[in-house]
């Protein structure tokens, strides 16, 4: 190991301790950086050294800034994006180093991931409220119509002057009409239709309330 590494092993071993201290923080890290979890808890344990190359990645993959990780912090001093990162296991990049002590100078290959920023987090929410927007008043326009419709049932059924009244007035008419074939049957027929009718309508209305209450509900 290079000795500004050996310099500020202590550093870094306090940093990353505070990076990991929620619970489950440290499994989350170790997956961000495609570590194993058991290594990862070897090295924060205190038992693997590590190398500035493992010690960059920390940063790249949380949104540290380059060089955080050098300098002594306390808990207030963890950036939020920081602990948002590792809580959500959202990594703001990709390590593809190792964290073996090697004597070379420390190389850090990382590939950002679009998406994952804070710019992505606000469209993501806007998005989700804005569904849910929708979805409340496309769930109001239901309840509404739903709501029509029944009281175009409830009409319906109730008419101002009952069918079989109604019958028996049309009937008194036919047995006056008698002298006239056409008449009679015309009123029969007209008749017969609009009991036929209203019997019909009436079941696509209940049909369309059942269909509009079950949209409602899903």
């Amino acid at each position: 190991m290079e000795d500004s590494g050996a310099t500020l092993m202590p550093v870094w071993r306090a940093n990353l301790a505070l990076l990991t201290r929620e619970v489950g923080a440290v499994t989350r890290l170790a997956r961000m950086m495609t570590f194993s979890a058991s290594h990862m808890k070897l090295i924060t344990s205190g038992q693997r050294d590590f190398s500035a190359e493992f010690v960059r990645g920390v940063e790249a993959v949380t949104g540290l800034p380059e060089g955080w990780m050098d300098e002594p912090h306390g808990t207030g001093d963890v950036p939020q994006e920081a602990r948002d990162a590792i809580a959500d296991e959202t990594p703001r990049g990709r390590f593809r180093g190792t964290a073996h002590p090697v004597r070379k100078a420390p190389v850090l290959r990382t590939e950002p991931i679009f998406g994952h920023g804070a710019d992505a987090r606000r469209a993501q929410s806007a998005a989700a409220q804005d569904a849910q927007r929708r979805m409340a008043g496309t769930r109001k326009i239901l309840e509404l119509a739903a709501q029509d419709v029944r009281k175009l049932e409830r009409h319906l059924s109730m008419l101002p002057v009952e069918p079989e009244a109604l019958r028996a007035r049309i009937e008194d008419v036919i047995a006056y009409a008698e002298h006239d074939e056409r008449a009679r049957a015309d009123l029969e027929g007209r008749l017969e239709q609009i009991e036929k009718h209203r019997e019909l309508l009436l079941r696509h209305i209940t049909r369309l309330h059942a269909l509009l209450t079950r949209s409602t509900d899903d």
